[in-house]
């Protein structure tokens, strides 16, 4: 009995263990991003929207052919693999990492809204000018844009559009989430993965990867697709998006880690 005691004692000890380490690195990255140059935050910020849009074009091609989501989901996990190794950022990224470090007194909310204004914006923009190029490259993805765009807005501000909004921002949370946690590179492949099938097999609704497609639409000229449109979708989807990351996903965590912040020396 008093060896299984102890097993499971050690066991109990090494999740602790990496529930701290995982913690501390999450702190130092948070601080790191919520501190970022404004050249920096600009470019991390613009190259985010240029790579979720090449996963988008994954996606659309991968739909195109087979008219699977969960395929077409796994295709686009391109986009966020190559977020990771290109150390670029997407607005939804920020609902983890740099609230770790401001609930651990290392930087400010004030930071914090300029790094998701900021980072939202050159989004936005990235991924308009590069799926504006995918739709002239690509004519013959314009009936699948045009579908998956009047997806998102004809079932608009709804229970239902709430609560894919919701799982959107609680999914890609997650996501990062999981990557911080990963050791290995593999394994932060796997998230992304994973994190992809989810988000856009599933046909969350994502501030950012969701405009993009709806940006397609609207240089595509699809009937009934324009920017009030856009507006009339995007102002309730960000904030749902924010309460699902950090209700469900970052708000748990920082109760998990809460004897971790009382134990630091200070």
């Amino acid at each position: 009995m008093s060896e299984e005691h102890t097993g499971h004692d050690r066991r109990e000890a090494d999740v602790e263990d990496a529930v701290e380490d995982v913690h501390h690195e999450a702190v130092e990255e948070g601080a790191e991003r919520l501190h970022r140059s404004w050249p920096v935050l600009l470019t991390t910020g613009f190259l985010g929207g240029v790579e979720i849009s090449i996963g988008l074009l994954a996606y659309l091609l991968a739909l195109h052919e087979t008219g699977s989501h969960l395929l077409a989901g796994v295709a686009f996990s391109i986009g966020f693999i190559a977020l990771f190794l290109a150390h670029s950022e997407l607005f939804t990224e920020g609902f983890y990492y740099p609230i770790m470090a401001i609930v651990n007194g290392r930087a400010t909310w004030a930071e914090l809204l300029r790094l998701w204004g900021v980072t939202l914006l050159m989004n936005l923009i990235g991924g308009w000018i590069t799926v504006g190029l995918i739709v002239v490259a690509f004519p013959k993805l314009h009936p699948v844009i045009a579908e998956t765009a009047h997806h998102f807005l004809d079932i608009g501000l709804s229970w239902q559009g709430a609560a894919l909004a919701v799982l959107a921002g609680a999914a890609i949370t997650l996501l990062t989430r999981m990557q911080a946690g990963a050791d290995e590179a593999v394994a932060t492949v796997v998230a992304s993965v994973a994190g992809a099938v989810v988000l856009a097999g599933a046909s969350l609704f994502h501030s950012v990867l969701d405009s993009v497609v709806i940006f397609g639409a609207i240089h595509a000229g699809v009937e009934g697709v324009d920017y009030l449109a856009w507006l009339g979708w995007i102002w309730w989807v960000i904030p749902l998006n924010v309460l699902g990351g950090l209700v469900f996903t970052t708000l748990p965590r920082v109760l998990r880690s809460a004897e971790v912040r009382e134990d630091a020396p200070a």
